[in-house]
């Protein structure tokens, strides 16, 4: 029965099925199409064979065709959402505005079609693919969705005929058990690569199929639902029946690929005693898989003998199996699609099924049992994942699918509830990670039970998790499942125990005696992983935690991590110090308890206390932070220097934009969380002896520093103030709003340098969720910017680089909010902080704030605290500070060695601070005896008398034992407390009294460490002995005398200065301007600081150092001072080399102008005899050109078609951006020029054609110089040593380029300069009164002795061969399609036409430059640097060696009646040669005048109409057609318009020839300016009236005889009419016009199919010139090893090509065999470019930016202006 089925006709067979399918009792119907269905859909067969595919259409069809069926299923299309999936590369669109989700994205058609004008909105490439949710109201706002998606399309369609799908339901599940069944066969363990792709390929038609299915909308994707998820279906189709053996074999296959995937085997379960009693056979493995996954706990166990093995961790049991084990049961398959999907995973997501998975999604019940199936197959995902070749792909493909399931906030609570996503997710990652652990190094190295990730493993080198961890920020985003992973204690301890892996990796170890061999680069993978798998999701959690209602949670997490921190202390054996020499830039624990503790305080109300642990935990947790930010010092003064470069790049990356809110911010909040609860003097000594510059820190002159070298004393002693600094005025998590927070940032980008607007963006750190949109806060982006900084258009220098719209602080900005503090926290590079300064100090000069010396960073004040912080302060007032703050004044004002301008400048920033921030004085008469309180201000006035100090033996002090002791009983009595100070010991006691004080168990005593064991330096020093020094001051005397000091001035502050100071003018200065500040502020604060102040300005006397004017002194002039001086005096050296450089360029660009011009000005009389001199750029020597050393001019000859691009009309031609528009090539200048050429030579004989037509239009050569000359056997040397110099390689050699050796531009031949003087500009001047006839005769006769000339052609000098190989040159440069147009190429008359040419290209290309008119007159810019008259020389030297064959003599032809007649449409040079002396050439200009008038009448007569004709020539003039458009006034017009091209050219080639200068005139009058110019009308002759052009005339035959003649040589043609109108006037050469926006362009090509290939390129161009479309390196459009641009290059501009990268939006610039990016023309609204589109912006048309363009293009300045040129071996 099946067979004979079989056999039948397709289509009839199933229109038959159908009918009986549709009755009641369709049995048989069923029992005949399930036979069929066997035989056809038979799984043995290949899969390759297609009729099964095609029967199978043909079934679901029901009888029709495939094609209406398709129609008719999509009538019923109730589908509400878009859901079109694309893949890698599509461009698609994201709204920000519109979007909830912000993975939110929509496909260009529904972006269209929707309204977003005025929305944050930007185009992108996707990445991964992605779908296109418009439709879907859970990710975006209805107010986004386009007209077809807004209507419920849903309620108006009719419901689906039951008939209709009949088929389809019968059909399909057999169709996709089909696939199964192949892909189960196809299977091999372990899936090699290869084989899988080749099961993939064969399967392509049937998954197209399934595609294509799910196309056709709702009614057929229910359909597939139905079949996708029916249980039962699957079980009877996927196990086969009992008899079916092939079947049987199948399902075994399946079976074992389902046990190789388990996650760990069975016997591993049986082991670890974590077995669930199996549950029968085929769950097998996978069944529990998801359980066991055993998880490593963060230690180690101990072994019995101690020793400690990785492998053996500790495993727990995950809590969740627990709750209910039978959820795990995730890989026993219930439906087809759970085994599809399975199937997927195996075959690594090919790309087809992913599209065919996510095409379903719009079907509702579909998502959600797809979703769950997703979750089930998760681990298994990941396993999977972490075992491919090509992770990257999958990874894309992973993404791709889950970014649409789990976006979608409904769906991820629904499956965070019912399967459990969190625990599964976590639960994966810790198995990821657990793949690559090590044992942690950092601390105590043996002992150490800490394990963390392995930067170096692939996992993390190549981001191997991101998909996971992307997945999981994903799911962390939606409210509900925060607040679930927040309430599941068990589960935030896991997470724990995973951030607690990236504690301490990457371990820095510092090198201390050779450089590190190999520079490992994984300091990438571990940034990367921190802030991805660590920071995002925190981030993440930190967004759900912002009112008080959640206060619970974040209790929560800082409980965790407290209790994660104090278990991590106990693995890495800390007790109370670092380890030396070590760091780590990771620590997520301390990062995610700072970021809570903030969060807890600002929005949830939160006692700070709290949340604290008890004293001795904060000092535990205080220490690594610190040791970061020593580090950082230690990194910035070249410490780590043996470590290389790799160890300044995580310097870098941890303040870096994207970085910095994740790492350095929250280190330093948590440090001054500690500093606020801590004791200060304990936190102060802390940090000095972190910085390791405690023993700087003494009243003496020399000291012994066991642990820095002295070069490293000065830059950490700054890096610790600074660092003092930040800690005590930073405010960004201590009580500063979003807004304010947003401002200071911006502005601290600002004041380092102008950004964009990109840059900004940027470079300002957001939180790195995603969710919350660009910048936190109330305050958008945009209006902070406007408040804060003003935009910079960009600006247009010719020839400069192309600049972007920039931002730039504002002035009060700088006045006011500039805060140098911010700088220093937020520059990567250390040059920064100077930029900011140098723009500081040029806008206080600039506005007249401070004028003289540089100004110091201004001081500002800061926010107060917020009440939990205020503890802060105490920093400020404590006695160790102000012992180290007296100490440093104390050593400035004697400079002592390092100290710097910075030390001074910090120390004053913290006195400041201090006096701002003022504490309650609390009296402490504790056991030193330093000061009586720790309140800053009345310890200012408090004064020192003696202290005793340790300094070696050495030490100038020591010299004062000689001298008696001080006598009065009093003062020695005081001698016994001199004041001792030992920063270590301070911070020992107060440890000690913290550790009795919190009476921890004995066991935890300290370590004592004596300081002797720890400081001893290599070599023994001399032996240090205590030493009581009288120092007699305060710290208000010694800024007193510091001010002296700075001032210069001995009693620089008057007894009287408080009462004569204005308070306000301290904000900006120097030094001294700080110090007034300061002791204002204690004088307004204090009344005895202000009698203090007064009483010392009183009797201030010279500093005196106590006793120490030793000569040792004098030696140890500061280093830095001498390296000062050393600097100022070579700065001086290089102005003056500057100088005088610039004064030598300014004489020798007087001299080069090589033309005869400058000697013309010196009148007649004394040029007479003067040679040219020419100054060679080379070897310096001036002189004249000679025959045998020959001088030349720096020229770039380049074959050019701009002339051959003009058209008729000014009007641009448009780039077409729709299917309709189109350009047509065949009105341009080159176009016609060809057509009429070929119109001669059907006529006339060739070589006449040759004489007379130009050509050029599309390649001639161009020739123009830098205006420099050099001898041509020095240019010959130079040409060697570039050779042999193989470093410049922007130009070719081989190739004759080189540069200019003195201004450096491009060139690449040299052209001879004639030798000789400069006479014939003395014979211009002479009017001639010879009659036009002679003159004619003479021109005649010169004719004859053409051979003759005084440059004899047979003995070859140096110059001739010079001129022949400039000629070659010449020939060169363009291709030989542009130089042969005659029938027989080579003749001489095709060399005599490309000659002439030459000169014709370079007359028009300057009258192009010009403007197209001599109106403007004068020497244009061009002019100095021009080199015609020598090109012409050249020119005619070689056409001098042709004789012209006198039969067809054009001259004779000009002046006498004769028989025959050729169109010589302009001046003819080649008969020119150039030693005519100007009367001939006027005469020249005269007849040819004529010709020209001849031909304008000929040209006007032949656009006549018949009956025009008539009235002419009747009358005369016009009577009866009053009608006419002719009237006597329009033809006048017309001639004198046809005329001019022709008398510019005149008029330009005499003034390069007899250096004549141009008169400039109104552009009505041009006409008659130029033929008064060239002698046509007397100057007599020039009335005010109107000229007529008849009137220049001049004949020497009888005029109307020889105008019969010429007429009557074309009257016998039968082409007439097209031979005779010609127009000369072209409009001067323009690029096609462009759009406004860059969308229109974009859209329409981006998708377009190349015209030659028929395919999408993959990197589509256009060229600009005439809108053609190309492949950019596209190998499909190769022709002969060439690209397709490279060729259009050379077809439409001679080598020159400027095409628009439709992808980039920039241009390039091909150029011969070189390329350019030249930049973008289209910028976006704040005036960037966005090249490659990664913004993704609107972009419209920089107006400028295009007139620049198309400037260098007609003026061919490219190679000149543009500097980053390279090789493309024909590859674009």
């Amino acid at each position: 029965m099946a067979a004979s089925l079989v056999r039948r006709d397709k289509k009839s067979t199933a229109a038959h099925l159908k009918a009986d399918l549709n009755w009641t009792d369709n049995s048989s119907g069923v029992r005949q199409l399930q036979e069929l269905l066997d035989s056809v859909l038979n799984p043995e067969k290949p899969a390759a064979d297609t009729e099964a595919l095609d029967w199978c259409k043909c079934l679901i069809a029901g009888g029709e065709g495939f094609e209406e069926f398709c129609k008719t299923v999509r009538s019923y299309d109730n589908a509400t959402l878009c859901g079109l999936v694309w893949t890698a590369n599509f461009v698609a669109y994201r709204c920000r505005t519109c979007g909830i989700s912000p993975c939110m994205s929509l496909c260009a058609e529904c972006f269209n079609n929707g309204d977003h004008t005025g929305h944050d909105f930007n185009m992108f490439r996707s990445q991964a693919g992605g779908a296109c949710d418009c439709g879907d109201s859970n990710v975006m706002r209805e107010t986004g969705f386009c007209n077809r998606h807004r209507l419920r399309t849903g309620e108006n369609v009719p419901s689906v005929p039951r008939d209709l799908l009949l088929m389809s339901e019968m059909v399909l599940p057999r169709f996709i058990i089909c696939i199964i069944q192949y892909l189960r066969d196809g299977y091999t363990e372990p899936g090699e690569k290869n084989h899988l792709q080749k099961v993939l390929q064969q399967l392509e038609p049937q998954i197209s199929f399934l595609e294509e299915l799910t196309k056709m909308g709702g009614a057929m994707r229910t359909v597939l639902t139905k079949i996708l998820t029916n249980q039962q279906i699957f079980k009877d189709l996927s196990v086969g029946q009992e008899e079916n053996v092939y079947a049987k074999n199948n399902y075994e296959k399946y079976l074992s690929a389902l046990k190789n995937s388990g996650l760990v085997s069975v016997e591993e379960k049986a082991q670890s005693g974590a077995a669930e009693p199996t549950r029968g056979a085929e769950a097998g493995a996978g069944a529990g898989a998801l359980v066991v996954i055993l998880l490593p706990i963060v230690f180690l166990k101990e072994d019995q003998d101690g020793g400690q093995s990785v492998g053996q961790r500790k495993r727990v049991k995950l809590s969740s199996t627990a709750k209910d084990p039978s959820i795990m049961d995730s890989l026993k398959h219930k439906c087809f699609l759970e085994e599809l999907l399975f199937w997927t995973i195996k075959y690594e997501f090919p790309q087809k099924m992913v599209t065919f998975l996510l095409n379903m999604l719009p079907d509702q019940d579909y998502k959600i049992t797809f979703t769950k199936t997703f979750v089930q197959h998760y681990a298994f995902i990941m396993k999977t994942l972490m075992k491919s070749q090509e992770s990257d792909t999958m990874s894309n493909r992973i993404v791709h699918i889950s970014v649409q399931l789990f976006s979608n906030e409904e769906l991820a609570r629904h499956v965070t509830e019912e399967c459990q996503l969190l625990d599964i997710m976590v639960t994966v990652l810790l198995y990821m990670m657990e793949s690559c652990l090590i044992k942690s190094e950092l601390q105590d190295e043996e002992n150490s039970r800490h394990v963390v990730v392995n930067c170096s493993e692939p996992l993390l080198k190549n981001n191997t998790y991101w998909p996971l961890v992307s997945d999981f920020i994903n799911i962390l985003s939606h409210q509900s499942v925060a607040k679930k992973f927040l309430e599941d204690h068990s589960l935030l301890m896991l997470w724990m125990s995973f951030v607690s892996f990236f504690q301490g990796m990457n371990l820095n170890k510092r090198e201390l005696s050779e450089h590190v061999e190999f520079e490992s680069q994984t300091y990438y993978a571990a940034f990367a992983a921190e802030l991805e798998a660590c920071a995002q999701p925190m981030w993440g959690l930190l967004t759900h935690c912002k009112v008080k209602e959640t206060q619970e949670y974040t209790k929560t997490v800082v409980r965790y991590c407290l209790e994660t921190l104090q278990i991590w202390f106990d693995a890495i054996g800390f007790v109370d110090e670092p380890a030396p020499n070590q760091v780590t830039f990771h620590l997520p624990l301390h990062r995610y308890y700072a970021m809570f503790l903030s969060k807890a305080v600002k929005c949830q109300g939160l006692d700070l206390d709290s949340l604290l642990p008890h004293q001795e935990m904060l000092m535990k947790i205080m220490v690594h932070p610190l040791q970061i930010q020593a580090s950082l010092s230690e990194i910035h003064s070249n410490m780590w220097v043996r470590n290389g470069l790799q160890i300044k790049g995580q310097a870098m990356t941890y303040v870096q934009s994207h970085f910095c809110n994740s790492m350095i911010d929250p280190d330093i909040f948590l440090l001054q969380v500690c500093a606020s609860r801590l004791d200060p003097d304990y936190f102060i000594s802390s940090v000095f002896e972190r910085f390791k510059v405690v023993d700087l820190l003494t009243m003496a002159s020399v000291h012994q520093n066991a642990v820095l070298d002295g070069e490293q004393e000065r830059p950490m002693l700054e890096g610790a103030l600074t660092f003092l600094v930040i800690l005590s005025s930073l405010r960004i998590h201590l009580g500063m709003a979003d807004d304010e927070i947003l401002r200071a940032e911006m502005v601290s980008q600002l004041c380092m340098n102008d950004r964009t607007h990109s840059s900004l963006l940027d470079l300002i750190p957001e939180n790195p969720n995603p969710k919350s949109g660009i910048v936190p806060g109330s305050c958008s982006f945009e209006e902070m910017l406007s408040a804060v900084a003003d935009f910079k258009a960009p600006v247009f220098e010719p020839g400069g680089s192309m600049q972007q719209g920039m931002y730039t602080p504002k002035e009060e900005v700088w006045e006011k909010e500039f805060d140098p503090i911010m700088v220093v926290l937020r520059t990567v590079y250390r040059r920064d902080v100077q930029s900011a300064m140098d723009r500081y100090s040029a806008f206080l000069k600039q506005s007249g704030m401070h004028t003289t010396g540089n100004p110091w960073p201004p001081y500002k004040e800061r926010t107060p605290l917020h009440p939990c912080y205020k503890g802060l302060d105490r920093l400020l007032h404590c006695k160790t500070l102000h012992i180290v703050i007296f100490t440093l004044l104390y050593k400035i004002w004697l400079d002592h060695s390092n100290m710097s301008e910075h030390v001074l400048c910090m120390v004053l920033y913290l006195i400041e601070l201090g006096l701002d921030n003022q504490e309650p004085c609390i009296e402490e008469h504790c056991h030193d005896s330093w000061f009586p309180g720790t309140n800053l201000l009345s310890n200012l006035h408090h004064v020192i008398n003696y202290v005793r100090v340790r300094v070696p033996e050495t030490a100038p002090e020591v010299k004062r034992e000689k001298d008696p002791p001080p006598s009065t009983s009093a003062e020695a009595s005081n001698f016994g407390q001199a004041q001792v100070f030992s920063l270590v010991a301070e911070r020992r006691r107060k440890f000690q009294e913290i550790i009795n004080r919190s009476s921890t168990e004995a066991s935890q005593v300290v370590r004592p460490k004596s300081s002797s064991t720890r400081w001893v330096p290599p070599g023994t020093p001399p032996q240090l002995v205590t030493e009581i020094l009288e120092i007699r001051e305060s710290m208000l005397s010694l800024l007193i005398k510091l001010h002296q000091k700075l001032s210069a001035k001995q009693n620089s502050l008057s007894a009287t200065w408080l009462e004569d100071m204005e308070t306000n003018s301290h904000a900006h200065g120097d030094g001294i301007t700080a110090i007034e500040r300061i002791l204002t502020k204690a004088a307004t604060r204090s009344r005895q600081s202000k009698r203090s102040i007064q009483e010392i300005c009183g009797k201030v006397s010279p500093p005196v150092a106590p006793k120490k004017n030793s000569p040792t002194d004098k030696k140890t002039m500061d280093k830095d001072e001498r390296r000062q001086r050393a600097r100022e005096r070579q700065q001086k050296l290089l102005a003056e080399f500057a100088s005088r450089q610039k004064s030598f360029m300014e004489t020798a660009m007087d001299v080069e102008s090589p033309d005869a011009e400058a000697a013309m000005d010196l009148g007649a009389s004394e040029v007479m005899e003067s040679e040219v001199l020419y100054d060679c750029v080379i070897c310096g020597q001036s002189g004249p050109s000679t025959e045998d050393r020959p001088t030349g001019l720096v020229v770039l000859l380049q074959a050019s078609s701009v002339l051959g691009h003009r058209c008729k009309s000014d009007e641009t031609k448009k780039l077409p951006t729709t299917d309709d528009e189109h350009i047509y090539p065949a009105d341009t200048c080159g176009a016609a020029h060809d057509v009429r050429l070929a119109l001669m030579q059907r006529f006339f004989k060739d070589s006449s054609c040759l004489q007379s037509v130009s050509i050029g239009w599309e390649g001639g050569v161009y020739v123009q110089t830098c205006g420099h000359t050099l001898h041509i056997d020095c240019h010959k040397s130079y040409m060697v040593s570039l050779r042999n110099d193989q470093m410049l390689q922007g130009f070719s050699v081989d190739k004759g380029e080189f540069t200019c050796p003195l201004c450096r531009q491009f060139a690449n031949s040299v052209l001879p300069c004639r030798p000789g003087r400069s006479t014939e500009v003395v014979s211009w001047h002479m009017p001639t009164n010879k009659k036009t006839a002679v003159l004619v005769k003479e021109v005649e006769d010169l004719q004859e002795q053409l051979g003759l000339f005084p440059v004899s052609t047979t003995t070859e000098s140096n110059l001739s061969k010079e001129m022949e190989s400039v000629i070659k040159d010449i020939k060169n440069t363009t291709q030989r399609k542009y130089m042969d147009y005659g029938k027989n190429p080579g003749s001489p008359d095709n060399d005599f036409l490309f000659m002439y040419s030459v000169a014709r290209t370079n007359l028009e290309l300057e009258l192009v430059h010009r403007g197209g008119n001599l109106c403007s007159g004068g020497a244009s810019a061009a002019a100095k640097r021009s080199c015609l008259n020598q090109l012409f020389h050249v020119l005619a030297m070689h056409m001098r060696l042709y004789s012209i064959d006198s039969a067809y003599n054009p001259w004779t032809r000009l002046t006498q009646v004769a028989q025959r007649r050729d169109d010589i449409p302009t001046l003819n040079m080649g008969v020119s040669p150039l030693s005519v002396p100007a009367e001939h050439f006027i005469c020249l200009v005269r007849m040819l005048y004529n010709l020209q008038y001849t031909q304008a009448l000929a040209s006007l007569s032949a656009k006549f109409s018949p009956e025009e004709r008539q009235a002419w020539s009747t009358s005369g003039a016009l009577k009866k057609l009053s009608s006419s458009v002719w009237s006597p006034h329009s033809i006048e017009y017309s001639l004198q318009q046809f005329c001019l091209p022709y008398l510019r050219l005149s008029c330009l080639l005499q003034h390069h020839l007899y250096g004549d200068k141009l008169s400039g005139c109104p552009e009505v009058e041009e006409f008659s300016g130029l033929a008064g110019c060239l002698g046509l009308l007397a100057p007599a002759l020039q009335p005010s009236n109107p000229i007529y052009s008849a009137s220049c005339l001049d004949w020497t035959v009888n005029a109307f005889d020889l105008m019969t003649q010429w007429c009557s040589e074309v009257t016998g043609l039968s082409d007439t009419q097209t031979l005779l109108v010609q127009d000369p006037r072209w409009a001067s050469p323009h690029l096609l016009h462009l759009p406004d926006h860059y969308n229109i362009i974009f859209q329409y090509y981006h998708k377009k199919a190349c015209t030659a290939c028929k395919k999408v390129p993959k990197d589509p161009a256009l060229c600009l010139v005439c809108g053609t479309f190309v492949c950019l390196k596209g190998l499909c459009c190769k022709q002969q090893g060439i690209c397709e641009c490279v060729l259009h290059s050379q077809h439409c501009g001679a080598a020159t090509g400027i095409f628009l990268l439709i992808n980039a939006s920039v241009i390039i610039i091909i150029r011969g065999h070189r390329f350019c990016l030249w930049g973008s023309v289209y910028l976006d609204a704040h005036g960037e470019e966005d090249r490659d589109l990664r913004r993704g912006k609107p972009l419209f048309l920089c107006v400028e930016r295009y007139r620049v363009l198309q400037q260098q293009w007609v003026s061919h300045t490219f190679d000149h202006i543009n500097k980053r040129w390279g090789p493309h071996y024909n590859g674009l």
